[in-house]
């Protein structure tokens, strides 16, 4: 089992392992052995995920989402397939774990009077500044 929160659990045998030749380092074994794993899962049909969850995840995760439902992970940064695996089996679950983490409800606040007044106090010292600024710009001018 597959430990995503403390109520979702995913069984291992929901999850389909290939194995390919990976890109990354690997010296003489490189072009010989395949060490790439992609992870598929069934995100359409698995009994393990609420409705609700399971449309919470497509709309987070869609762009990783095939067009048939199946959610694919690949991990090829190490030159072992066990390593890879563990790997896949991993970031899977944080993909979960992040796609079914709910935000928080906003509390609407008021801003305070005494932030308010703070506020219009710094715009009007502003203003003065810039103020002092163009007339003595416009006093220098006429100078010359």
């Amino acid at each position: 089992m597959i430990r995503i929160t403390n109520r979702i659990s995913i069984p291992e045998e929901e999850l389909s392992f290939t194995a390919s030749l990976s890109s990354g380092p690997g010296g003489q074994n490189v072009n010989k052995l395949n060490t790439r794993v992609t992870l598929r899962f069934d995100l359409a049909n698995s009994p393990s995920l609420s409705p609700e969850d399971k449309a919470l995840i497509a709309t987070r995760l869609g762009t990783r989402i095939a067009k048939d439902g199946m959610l694919r992970v690949v991990s090829q940064s190490t030159r072992s397939q066990h390593a890879n695996r563990e790997l896949a089996v991993e970031r899977f679950a944080e993909l979960l774990k992040s796609a079914l983490k709910r935000a928080p409800v906003r509390k609407e606040t008021r801003v305070s009077k005494a932030a308010k007044e703070r506020r219009l106090e710094e715009k009007k010292l502003r203003s003065s500044v810039k103020r002092q600024r163009s007339k003595g710009n416009a006093d220098n001018d006429r100078d010359m």
